[in-house]
């Protein structure tokens, strides 16, 4: 009941794209939360 062993490679561009989907959220996040300061400051006046 072991695992199939996998390349090194395929786990390698695994995480790679998941870290790549995980930073673009973030960011994603961060752009929303500037935009929202921005505007809030903007209509505020």
């Amino acid at each position: 009941m072991a695992n199939p062993p996998t390349r090194p490679d395929d786990d390698t561009a695994l995480r790679r794209r998941r870290a790549v989907r995980t930073a673009m959220v973030v960011g994603g996040i961060a752009v929303a939360i500037y935009i929202a300061f921005i505007a809030s400051g903007a209509i505020g006046r």
